[in-house]
């Protein structure tokens, strides 16, 4: 009996997490279509590109991996540099795991694969404790809609003509600036982040003193921690200042 309260209440959250993941299939459809349509006209298989969406299942990583594969980047570069984009989800995985209720670790260690951006502001907005269920509902919506979105993209792509094809290149490099304004618009650190990216990476490669993943990588590295120095520095001091 009180097995199967259990399981009622599983399933009864399990449905409110699809409810609430609703809204993320939505919103996913343009920027997994995009993303589809941009892999196609890198050169992607329809199966490269929905396996991709599979297994790295990271909107801004797969747009980055789009353009390091177009430039020729190695696979190394390319797992690095993801890595550096996608390493904040250490921290939303953190802050959801004090959130969501006790359970058993290979349940987490599923549902934590589809934490994204969009689904920890969903799952981390709701009230009181996030059952598993719940995670596993938003998460398959959010995952499933990028799945699929991708391949009917790629679809889309290959119906284009080879001129259209080919002019999409252009396409990425919008979708990037695309990413970039919101984050202005929260921080002007980001401006200043980005700003210096550009130029380490330009030093790099014009000058010929790195390879082009390479420069992508070090340059990432290198303007993040000028810029948190930056703000260490800035921080004492106006502590100083404030004691005085």
């Amino acid at each position: 009996m009180v097995s199967d309260i259990a399981i009622g209440k599983e399933s009864s959250e399990f449905k409110k997490g699809l409810q609430a993941g609703i809204s993320i299939g939505i919103g996913y459809f343009p920027i997994a279509l995009t993303f589809g349509l941009l892999a196609k006209t890198t050169g992607l298989s329809i199966y490269e590109s929905v396996l991709m969406s599979m297994i790295v299942f990271a909107g801004a990583s797969q747009y980055i991996s789009l353009s390091l594969i177009a430039y020729g980047t190695g696979i190394v570069e390319i797992i690095l540099t993801t890595f550096i984009v996608n390493i904040r989800h250490f921290l939303m995985s953190t802050s959801l795991n004090e959130k969501s209720e006790d359970d058993d670790i290979r349940k987490k260690m599923i549902y934590s694969f589809g934490i994204t951006d969009e689904t920890f502001s969903v799952v981390a907005t709701k009230e009181g404790t996030v059952t598993t269920g719940f995670m596993f509902g938003v998460n398959l919506v959010a995952y499933s809609s990028w799945v699929i979105f991708t391949g009917i993209g790629h679809l889309i792509g290959a119906s284009l003509p080879q001129t259209l094809q080919e002019s999409m290149g252009v396409a990425l490099y919008a979708m990037f600036i695309g990413l970039l304004v919101p984050s202005l618009q929260k921080s002007v650190k980001v401006l200043y982040l980005a700003t210096l990216a550009a130029i380490f990476n330009s030093i790099f490669t014009l000058g010929g003193i790195i390879a082009q993943g390479w420069a992508i990588v070090i340059s990432t590295i290198l303007s993040a921690v000028i810029i948190e120095l930056i703000e260490v520095v800035k921080a004492k001091h106006w502590g100083v200042n404030d004691e005085k």
